[in-house]
């Protein structure tokens, strides 16, 4: 069984983008776990990233504050990160805070609706002269599931996917 099998989909219950790239697991790690990187690409365009803090430990913060082009609206995203292997997965939540704090409500979206609780699993494994990159994001139910499709979720973090192999290329 590979690494990314032990993350199974539910097809009633995750989303997934699943991608071969052309960048090395090394400089995907670097663009997910250097802020600096981070904001170039996390938001999908013409969103733009304004903040961003990465505690990169178990029980650490990731936070992420996304603008729209008119910096009127924004989605203000905190996380804890559940596991972090080097160059292989990080795995977080937006049901926690940082110090496995329940979160009392659901975040915001970029288009002002609530965010269904996942767990996000991004999963990167050599293959080749690159990547094989996965990012899942997991449901409690399927309605949170149908509300994350919904949303854009196949758009969103597909265009943000593009981005950060961008990012990575020019590292």
């Amino acid at each position: 069984m590979s690494k990314m099998d032990r993350h199974a989909l539910d097809p009633r219950l995750d989303l997934a983008i699943e991608r071969e790239v052309d960048v090395s697991p090394a400089l995907l790690w670097r663009a997910w776990t250097t802020a600096e990187y981070l904001k170039q690409w996390f938001a999908p365009r013409p969103w733009t990233v304004d903040h961003c803090e990465i505690d990169l430990r178990p029980g650490g913060r990731f936070h992420v504050v996304m603008r729209s082009p008119d910096k009127k609206e924004s989605s203000d995203v905190e996380c804890c990160y559940l596991e972090i292997v080097s160059q292989e997965r990080l795995v977080w939540t937006n049901a926690l805070l940082p110090g496995y704090r329940p979160a009392e409500e659901p975040p915001v979206s970029m288009l002002g609706s609530a965010v269904p609780w996942f767990t996000a699993i991004i999963s990167m494994q050599a293959s080749g002269a690159g990547t094989k990159y996965r990012a899942i994001a997991k449901h409690r139910d399927e309605a949170g599931r149908r509300n994350h499709e919904e949303m854009g979720f196949q758009d969103g973090w597909g265009a943000a996917t593009d981005q950060l192999i961008e990012v990575a290329r020019r590292l």
